[in-house]
């Protein structure tokens, strides 16, 4: 388990990270969402003892992780691939992280038959592609058989083979009751990874929430109708109090109710359907209703989707203030 209490991180008045409080339990893979600069990548590394807060203070089990003695045994990491020395070979970098945490040498190509890279466990990683190198990264995480793993952007560079088995590797440590904590600006592979979610934007909490309730809550969901009979229809939709957003000839939007309900009252009232299909919002458009004032970087275009997306959202959406990372 990792718990973060009001940790704050500032670099002369500029706040990074701002009063940042919640846990990441064990059982779940829990999605460590933000934009760029929203101070991610920061919180992971005060997390780990690599930056020290100004304020508050990060628990790994516990402990602060100064003083955890092997750590590799309790948390691993990777924060990035190519902190790997490019001279040694992958078992030799895999070899002196072993030896300074009293791991046994033969988990050294158990990780490396694990990852995919027993083949060139004798190469040396400034000769890897940056596939081959975050897979090493992922070996050295895995080292310590930690009951906590956080990784950062673990399917950069991965082939769909590898983005694969990456998704299952982290399903799979959280299935046996450990500590999975991802960050990633993809979207996709979130809503396919993730239990949990933390969102952050400007150094603040805005979400720490289930997938589906964070999907739910901050974005629209709809239903799509298409008939030969749109005049029917829409007497149908208008007799029982339901709008309808007409897109195309025949074709209706509806947000006010479920697909059930109009199933119910088309038969009801006699209308012929061609379709009548549940739109889901994505994780992707949730994740812009909720942050997009938080985005460091933001075009004209995707200002205005934002906006939308966030009117779209409902008053019970989190605001975001504060000072951008």
């Amino acid at each position: 388990m990792i718990e973060l209490a009001g940790v704050t991180k500032q670099y002369g008045e500029k706040v990074v990270v701002d009063d940042l409080t919640f846990t990441v339990r064990p059982g779940c893979v829990t999605g460590f969402l933000g934009p760029n600069g929203a101070g991610k990548s920061t919180t992971m590394r005060m997390m780990l003892g690599l930056d020290r807060a100004t304020a508050g203070r990060v628990l790994i089990d516990g402990e602060p992780y100064a003083r955890l003695k092997e750590p590799l045994r309790r948390i691993g990491a990777l924060l990035d691939a190519k902190a790997m020395h490019g001279g040694r070979s992958a078992y030799d970098n895999l070899r002196c992280l072993a030896l300074s945490n009293r791991i046994p040498l033969a988990r050294v190509d158990e990780v490396l038959q694990e990852v995919g890279l027993g083949e060139v466990a004798k190469k040396r990683p400034k000769g890897f592609s940056l596939g081959m190198g975050q897979r090493l990264g992922i070996a050295a995480a895995l080292l310590g058989d930690p009951e906590i793993v956080m990784l950062d952007e673990p399917v950069n560079g991965l082939d769909p083979e590898g983005i694969h088995w990456i998704r299952t590797l982290m399903k799979r440590l959280a299935a046996e009751g450990r500590t999975v904590f991802v960050s990633s600006h993809l979207m996709s592979e979130m809503a396919l990874t993730a239990d949990h979610l933390v969102v952050i934007g400007r150094g603040r909490l805005l979400a720490d929430t289930g997938m589906q309730e964070f999907i739910d809550r901050n974005s629209r969901s709809s239903v799509r109708i298409r008939t030969p009979e749109p005049e029917k229809l829409r007497d149908a939709l208008a007799a029982a109090g339901i709008t309808a957003t007409e897109q195309a000839s025949g074709v209706f939007e509806v947000t006010e109710a479920p697909a059930e309900r109009l199933g119910e009252l088309a038969l009801e009232h006699h209308v012929l359907l061609h379709e009548l299909s549940p739109q889901h919002a994505s994780l992707e458009e949730a994740f812009i209703a909720l942050t997009g004032e938080a985005a460091e970087y933001r075009t004209g275009t995707s200002a205005t989707a934002t906006a939308d997306a966030a009117s779209s959202a409902g008053p019970d959406a989190p605001q975001t203030t504060g000072t951008e990372s």
